[in-house]
């Protein structure tokens, strides 16, 4: 049976001319929003929103939403074609949309804007004005419904004038005169009305009344609106002063008969790959763009100069076109364009207009004129408009429609801020592509064979160009331009860093990541140029904002604006609350600006800056961490630098985490620089972070460096540091020849300074070098020396961690007695002291102690207590071997399950530390889980 739905009146449904029954006030607005956006899904939490306007919502939405939906399904069950649908999220109303009123509405004027002949589009109008049963809803009373019902007066009015248009220009004058009249009297300030009511009034032998009116609507506009006539309208009135027997309307047909839909889109790019999550967000936007309320939805793409943020939009939207029947218009503004000037609103919207049909007589002359002219034409009708490569959002905004029915996506290197806080746009920044989604835009580009035949010079190509689409774009044309190279030939000339751009040169402007990026540091004011420039002098992985504001020599709060505008721009990145990053091929030009841009002197201040402020808060980070290491003497501070305050040794904690790679690199570059005192304190700030995480192939790098260092500042204490620190290093790693060098060299070096501390130190060393080669008799003797150095330097926390050395050897040799005896007095030392990590490794040895003396439960509490201050002060090292010992402890009671646990974690502890033979002997004891545990090895 035949169904028609009723919007331009009272709200209803007929199913063969029977009235069907839809419920309540909630239960007619829930089927004008279905009617609305009929074949259009609309999400449960749309209908919530739209039905209850954010105002006394049912405790459970969803359900009474699901109960009005029940009721119209049973009403509209007689309609053939018409099926409320429940899709994922929400529902969709399936039916001819030529059933709604609305909608025949809707298209009947469209066509008959269209149409070629005034009869025809005389015709057409009355058919659609006919439609018109009374005021929109019925007068519900519902948020969403009084802005639809706004918009669809707005479009009545418009009907209303065309169909006037067409009439005055068949003679109907006379006719309109009444109609207009009245109308005139409603839109006392609406300048097409009063051309109308002015020509119809002067063809009716009335030209002194058309002046009078013309007259007073001048007054009105100076007083109201501050404003004169506009152009058209003063045109008018200067023919009927003329006597012009026949001038023409003061707004002529605003489209031509017969004009195209608009398809202004550039093709879709052909090599397009990857981007899939970027394409799913704006499928979820703009595809459903009818979900997201009464205002027009905008998705805007950022992203920094040549990461493909037009390739994308122009891909989705050739991907879309069914969604955008009535048009799609694109215009590249230009906002970061090198040979012109970004393109002004006012230029686009008359592009627009044209595209749009309008007549070049009927372009209004004021601007704001034709910004309204430009939403009338697209109100209500499914547009898509694509603004690409603005510069801001004021270029944006003046081009935005007003109607829900249209879609906006724009793109810009700035982040659009204002589109986001004013105008509720979906924003999406764009990263690099992903290894994978790169390498087939390669294949797509050079085909599979030619990539899988050199993946060695794939792998290259793709590591220098970083996943920057425009880098991955000129390295496939130039490999394409030469298909007998090998790609190696073109890896090997992107493998120079300080070459790189140059190779990612093909002499276009637009196909040049060099000058691209240009373009947006042209955009920069002076001040976040400079901080740009700087920040290619950094060299690590990124920055934090105190380490930022130290290169800069900026206040901290003065940075975090600066590089707030510089992530605007795409230019950095802030990945992590405020820890800053560049893209690998942003970073090579903010390099090439520093030496551009910045004297020999200003760069190298910089990076003393950076350097000063890692050592003095990773310095005060390390005191926090390990309060009883004696500290170091710092140089004086330099200005400018902005040294971080922590607040407790988890903060430290975190700060080492996050900084560590910047260390790293730091210490690189004052070795580079020879600046050797620098690259000494960095390594010794490193000291306990690595040590306590087991990264002794880090320590060896770090002291190793730091011994030159000393070397070259001819300090011997230094020296003898770095010296035991390798030592005790190499043989962690089981390289005991080259470890036994530096303890050697450490322990001469300190008894020729007669330097009884550094003594002590390297005693100590030596009694994990010889433990770790299984001579326990050996290593006793280095630790009972240890012990009478530090007892005679009166240093108890020293003395603490000497005994329980002592205590360990004598367990291993089987002498549990003494071995209890060292290791409670050790444990006693440590408590009076608050030394953590000695407490934690004299626990580990108590609970070792008394597993091999059958005290089993003992040592499960003593284990289970070393576990957790190991864990508390973030010694993974320590917690490795506490868990071996504590799954020998479990095992030894039965506690398979426990005891498996344990050596589980210590095995994945163990991999992470590269402790390969640690993780194959505990892996060994989990195989051999349900037969006897065997005994423990030493540690390490």
């Amino acid at each position: 049976m035949t169904v028609e739905f009723r919007l331009l009146g009272e709200i209803g449904a007929s199913v063969g001319g029977r009235f069907v029954e839809v419920g309540s006030a909630k239960g007619r607005c829930l089927l004008a929003v279905l009617l609305v956006e009929v074949n259009h899904p609309v999400s449960v939490d749309g209908l919530v929103d739209r039905l209850w306007g954010g105002l006394r919502v049912p405790r459970r939405p969803a359900a009474v939403v699901q109960s009005y939906i029940s009721r119209l399904r049973r009403g509209l069950a007689p309609a053939a074609g018409v099926r409320i649908l429940r899709l994922p999220g929400g529902y969709k109303l399936a039916a001819d949309a030529h059933t709604v009123d609305l909608h025949r509405f809707r298209d009947l004027t469209r066509d008959a804007r269209a149409a070629r002949r005034d009869e025809l589009a005389e015709a057409l109008y009355e058919r659609a004005l006919a439609l018109w049963q009374g005021e929109p809803f019925g007068g519900l009373d519902v948020p969403w419904l009084n802005v639809v019902r706004a918009e669809l007066v707005g479009e009545l009015h418009a009907a209303l004038l065309d169909l006037a248009d067409v009439r005055l220009r068949s003679g109907g004058h006379a006719a309109l005169l009444a109609d207009l009249t009245t109308r005139a009297g409603q839109h006392p300030l609406d300048e097409r009305v009063a051309g109308q009511l002015m020509l119809a009034l002067h063809r009716s032998g009335r030209s002194a009344d058309a002046l009078a009116h013309y007259d007073g609507l001048r007054r009105r506009l100076a007083e109201e609106m501050g404003t004169d006539p506009g152009g058209p309208l003063r045109a008018l009135h200067r023919r009927i002063v003329a006597a012009d027997p026949a001038p023409a309307p003061a707004h002529p047909p605003v489209r031509a008969a017969g004009t195209p839909v608009p398809r202004q889109l550039p093709s879709a790019p052909r090599l397009f790959a990857g981007r899939a999550a970027e394409l799913a967000f704006l499928t979820s936007t703009l595809g459903r763009h009818v979900d997201a309320g009464t205002t027009v939805v905008v998705s805007a793409l950022g992203g920094t100069g040549g990461i493909g943020k037009t390739w994308l939009a122009l891909h989705w939207a050739h991907r879309n076109l069914d969604l955008f029947p009535d048009g799609q218009l694109f215009v590249n503004l230009r906002g970061f364009d090198p040979l012109g000037a970004p393109v002004p609103p006012e230029a686009v919207v008359r592009g627009f207009l044209d595209a749009l049909g309008v007549e070049p007589a009927a372009v209004p002359v004021e601007p704001a004129a034709q910004f309204g002219l430009y939403r009338s034409l697209v109100t209500g009708r499914r547009v898509l408009i694509v603004l690409d490569n603005a510069r801001d959002s004021a270029q944006v905004v003046p081009l935005l429609p007003g109607s829900p029915t249209c879609a906006v996506l724009v793109t810009s290197r700035r982040r659009l801020t204002g589109l986001t806080a004013n105008h509720g746009a979906f924003a999406a920044d764009l990263d690099r592509l992903p290894d994978a989604e790169a390498r087939s835009l390669l294949v797509r580009r050079l085909g599979r064979e030619r990539v899988e035949a050199e993946p060695a010079a794939v792998a290259e190509l793709l590591d220098c160009c970083a996943g920057l689409p425009l880098a991955l774009g000129v390295t496939a044309a130039r490999a394409a331009a030469h298909p007998d190279f090998p790609l190696a030939t073109l890896g090997a000339e992107l493998r120079d860093a300080a070459h790189r751009l140059d190779a990612l040169d093909v002499g276009e402007l637009t196909a040049d990541v060099r000058s691209v990026l240009a373009c947006s540091r042209s955009a920069l004011d002076p001040e976040p140029a400079r901080v740009f420039a700087l920040l290619g002098v950094a060299p690590g992985p990124d920055l934090g904002l105190p380490a930022a504001a130290s290169l800069c020599a900026l206040p901290v709060a003065r940075c975090r604006r600066v590089l707030r505008e510089l992530e605007e721009m795409h230019l950095v990145q802030q990945h992590v609350p405020e820890r800053y990053r560049m893209h690998d091929l942003v970073r090579l030009y903010a390099a090439e600006r520093s030496r551009r841009d910045l004297a020999p002197d200003d760069r190298e201040a910089a990076l003393r800056r950076l350097v000063d402020c890692y050592t003095r808060t990773a310095h005060q980070g390390d005191r926090l961490l390990e309060p009883h290491r004696p500290p170091i003497e710092l140089s004086p501070r330099v200005e400018g630098c902005a040294e971080v305050r922590f607040a407790d040794a988890d903060a430290a904690a975190a700060w080492f985490a996050a900084e560590t790679p910047c260390l790293v690199a730091a210490q690189q570059a004052a070795a580079d620089r020879a600046w050797h005192a620098e690259v000494w304190r960095l390594t010794w700030v490193l000291h306990t972070v690595r040590s306590r995480q087991g990264r002794f192939h880090d320590l060896i790098d770090g002291w190793r460096v730091a011994l030159a260092a000393a070397r070259e500042l001819d300090a011997l204490g230094p020296q003898i540091q770095a010296h035991r620190h390798l030592g005790t290093a190499h043989t962690r790693i089981r390289r005991h020849q080259l470890g036994y060098q530096h303890l050697g060299q450490a322990l001469a070096l300190a008894e020729l300074a007669g330097d009884l501390r550094n003594q002590a130190h390297s005693h100590h060393s030596l009694t994990a070098h010889w433990e770790f080669l299984g001579d326990y008799a050996r290593a006793l003797g280095h630790a009972t020396a240890a012990l009478r150095l530090y007892r005679e330097l009166d240093d108890p926390v020293a003395e603490a961690r000497a005994l329980n050395q002592a205590g360990w050897e004598h367990a291993m040799l089987g002498e549990h007695g003494d071995a209890l005896a060292c290791c409670e007095r050790a444990l006693a030392l440590n408590r009076e002291h608050r030394d953590r990590d000695g407490e934690a490794a004299t626990l580990d040895s108590l609970g070792y102690i008394a597993h091999q003396t059958g005290r089993h439960a003992v040592a499960a509490d003593h284990l289970q207590e070393a576990l957790t201050v190991s864990r508390r002060v973030g010694n993974t090292y320590l917690e490795a071997d506490v868990l071996e010992h504590l799954g020998g402890a479990r095992a030894a009671v039965g506690d398979h399950a426990g005891a498996r646990a344990a050596w589980q974690r210590a095995v994945e502890l163990c991999h992470a530390q590269r402790r390969t033979a640690d993780a194959e002997r505990v892996r060994g004891r989990l195989t051999g889980l349900d037969g006897p545990a065997p005994a423990a090895e030493h540690r390490g």
